[in-house]
This record gives structure tokens, C-alpha cells and sequence, in this order.
């Protein structure tokens, strides 16, 4: 995923290989929590979609709406806003900074009606960040319609009080989340990733954290391209075709490293049972 609004950025970032354009509208209480941060806020708007939409080919739309609200300082509520955000073309609608399994289950309904009421098929997408979501995840994977998560380390580390939000791939948080994930067959990600080789703790130890824990989803991070920065859109092409290849070929040793202990196990799976049966063949 990447967050652009920018139809030019978003052809570059697609024909280098990004999958979903993430459209980012969540402003309502993110000052708040985020302020005085170097987060990003960046306020997307509903004509933004239709622009991002019309731009790509084949990448999906992801667009992360406010959290479940009501009419907020003139902004419409969540039912209306989601609604606006199907109509304008979304593929994905993510819910972000939610806190009980009502609000989820507020979330699904909303675009499941929306969904019908326009003819489209709109996928569904948490974004886990906070303890409280954290602390019900059993119920909320009970909730029908919920079609992947992504954890946000970014406010969970804040909400919890830890320095630096890696610390979620140390301390066990992250590895008990994913696992009952992952156990109820949806697919999810977590966090982000700058360039391979940059960075405190550079991309390519966390793409490898990925696919040892089953991740599916990363965002590229501002910091791998920050287009507010860097405007020649040259560069920005060098940037993403350089980035996302590297980005693809870790990827591919991964899945190997993956694969190399999956292709093992079903071989002995394989080989046991062939023995059984021949044991089980010479007592008859």
C-alpha cells in the first residue's frame, strides 16, 4: 500500500508494482492523540478517491474513513461518509481507532449496505490500534463481513506506552495478535516499511518479520518516497521502480524460506502416511 491523492504519483506507484493506493480521510480526533508528532495527516477527501480511481488500471483503492462518528463540526456521520466513499469508487474501506465490537460491527453493516445499495462489492478492512481492540480481538473475529486487519504499530505503541513501536515485534504483542489472526483464516499485515537498507531498524529485517508471522499487507512509508519533498516526478519513478523491485525480490527469498520448511513437511506427511498404510496393508 501506499497513501498518495496524487493521480500521477499513483500511476508511477502502480506500474512499479504497489498494489492498493491507500486514500487517507481520517482527521477526527488523530491531532489529539498524534499531536506533536512527525505523523502523517493527511485529510483526503471524497473527490480524492474519484480522482485516485480514475487513475489506476488494475491497483485497488483503499480508503481508511474516520473512525465511527456522527455528524462531526459540519463533516457528515460515518453511515453518510462511508456511503460517499463507495459511491466515489472504493475497492477497500478501513476502520481506524476503534475500540469496542459494536463499532466494528457498525463498520461492516455500513458497507455492506452501501455495497448493495451500489452494485459493488466493497471489501472491508480493520485497523487495530488501540489496547481496548487489541484486548477483544477474540470477539471481534467472531464479527461476519470482516474481510482482513492491519495493526497500526504506530498508536498501539503510543496507547501502551512504548518508546519506540518495533518493540511490538519483542515483547510477544504482535506475535499473540497474529496468531489468532491467522487462525481464523483473514488475511492481515502491520505497520510499515521505508526502503530496504535505511532507516533505525532497516526494511528488510521488518519484510522478513512479515513473513515469518504470515503477513499479507504492508504500507510503503513516507519515508520511502515523501512526495512532499521530492516533486520531479523522474525521481519519484526512479524511486518506486528501484524500491518496489528490491522490495519484490526480498520478497520472493522470503516466500523460498517459507515454502523450503511447508514442501518439507508435507513430504514427511507424505512418506508417514504411505508407511502406515503398508504397516496397516501387512497385518490384514
Amino acid at each position: 500500500m501506499y497513501i498518495t491523492n496524487d493521480p500521477a504519483v499513483t500511476q508511477i506507484a502502480e506500474n512499479a508494482g504497489v498494489n492498493w493506493i491507500f486514500v487517507d480521510m481520517e482527521f477526527i480526533g488523530k491531532d489529539d492523540r498524534q499531536g506533536g508528532l512527525d505523523t502523517v495527516q493527511n485529510h483526503h477527501t471524497i473527490e480524492d478517491i474519484r480522482n485516485v480511481k480514475a487513475a489506476v488500471k488494475k491497483a485497488k483503492v483503499l480508503v481508511r474513513v474516520n473512525p465511527i462518528h456522527k455528524v462531526h463540526n459540519g463533516y457528515f456521520d460515518s453511515k453518510d461518509e462511508i456511503d460517499a466513499a463507495v459511491e466515489a469508487g472504493a475497492d477497500i474501506l478501513m476502520l481506524p481507532f476503534f475500540h469496542t465490537v459494536q463499532e466494528v460491527t457498525d463498520f461492516v453493516g455500513f458497507v455492506k449496505n452501501s455495497s448493495k445499495k451500489h452494485s459493488r462489492e466493497v471489501k472491508t478492512c480493520l485497523l487495530l490500534e488501540t489496547p481496548e481492540a487489541a484486548i477483544l480481538l477474540d470477539e471481534i473475529l467472531n464479527v461476519s463481513g470482516v474481510d482482513m486487519i492491519h495493526i497500526g504499530l504506530n498508536d498501539l505503541h503510543l496507547a501502551m506506552g512504548m518508546k519506540f513501536m518495533f518493540q511490538l515485534l519483542t515483547d510477544g504483542i504482535l506475535e499473540q495478535l497474529t496468531r489468532k489472526i491467522r487462525a481464523k483464516g483473514i488475511p492481515f499485515g502491520f505497520g510499515g516499511i521505508a526502503s530496504l537498507h535505511s532507516g533505525a531498524l532497516p526494511g528488510s529485517y521488518v519484510l522478513k518479520e512479515h513473513y515469518r508471522l504470515g503477513s499479507s499487507m504492508v504500507i510503503v512509508g513516507r519515508s520511502f518516497c515523501n512526495t512532499k519533498v521530492i516533486t520531479d516526478l523522474d525521481e519519484i519513478r526512479r524511486i518506486f521502480n528501484t524500491g518496489i523491485a528490491e522490495i519484490r525480490k526480498l520478497e520472493d527469498e522470503a516466500q523460498r524460506a517459507v515454502d523450503y520448511f511447508k514442501n518439507n513437511h508435507e513430504h514427511v506427511v507424505e512418506i508417514v502416511d504411505k508407511i502406515v498404510e503398508e504397516i496397516n496393508n501387512k497385518k490384514q
